[in-house]
């Protein structure tokens, strides 16, 4: 796939204050260099085979943060916990245990908030999310430091934005409740990524959009 020609100019579209996950589900370590010699360092990936081969390839270039993105598997935890920097998709205590086995250090963590509870959707269940973050602090390896989420499609854009002001909000409650601070909301991808960061988020998980079509 061939980066946008307009990709310097996008960039500038977005905040400063707003990170650029590129998600590189559908590319490969060519690409992501690409993207990298635009100032694009945070990639995240979905599949845990795929993010090791990516990782393998690109290890000598120290200053990428990898972010794992999609739903992780039990089973493959130890496979890629001590390699990324940031996981978007705790949704479990299962998953939390076991991260806290193979985990060295204390990892930057997004909880997958399931907001719209919709079946067959990975994600602590909207309700169900003040207990879970009480059991997650009493882990050591976990550092809570954002919420995720991803929006129902949706071509209304009032709905969209109800449905990232759920998850702004939320965070802000569970500030209060715990007294502790989470600074960042994962939420927004290529298709509703400009009304993701009209509620606040911090960072926006971009695909499509960073290609030509």
């Amino acid at each position: 796939m061939k980066l946008r020609s307009d990709i310097d100019e996008f960039i500038k579209t977005i905040p400063d204050n707003v990170n650029i996950v590129a998600a590189t589900k559908y590319v490969g370590a060519q690409e992501m260099m690409d993207l990298y010699k635009h100032n694009i360092k945070n990639f995240g990936e979905n599949r845990v085979d795929s993010f090791n081969n990516k990782y393998e390839e690109l290890k000598d270039v120290k200053d990428i943060k990898w972010h794992f993105i999609g739903h992780l598997q039990r089973n493959k935890c130890k496979d890629i916990i001590n390699k990324i920097d940031y996981l978007h998709s705790l949704d479990s205590i299962e998953l939390a245990k076991m991260i806290e086995k193979y985990r060295v250090n204390e990892l930057n963590t997004f909880i997958e908030v399931s907001i719209n509870l919709e079946e067959n959707k990975n994600g602590v269940d909207y309700h169900n999310i003040y207990d879970f973050v009480g059991d997650l602090l009493n882990y050591k390896k976990i550092k809570i430091i954002g919420l995720m989420m991803m929006a129902i499609k949706n071509d209304n854009d009032e709905d969209l934005k109800d449905q990232f002001d759920k998850l702004y909000n939320l965070r802000n409650d569970l500030e209060k409740k715990f007294n502790i601070s989470i600074p960042y909301l994962s939420m927004g991808i290529s298709d509703d990524y400009k009304i993701a960061i009209d509620s606040g988020a911090t960072h926006v998980r971009l695909g499509r959009i960073l290609w030509e079509n």
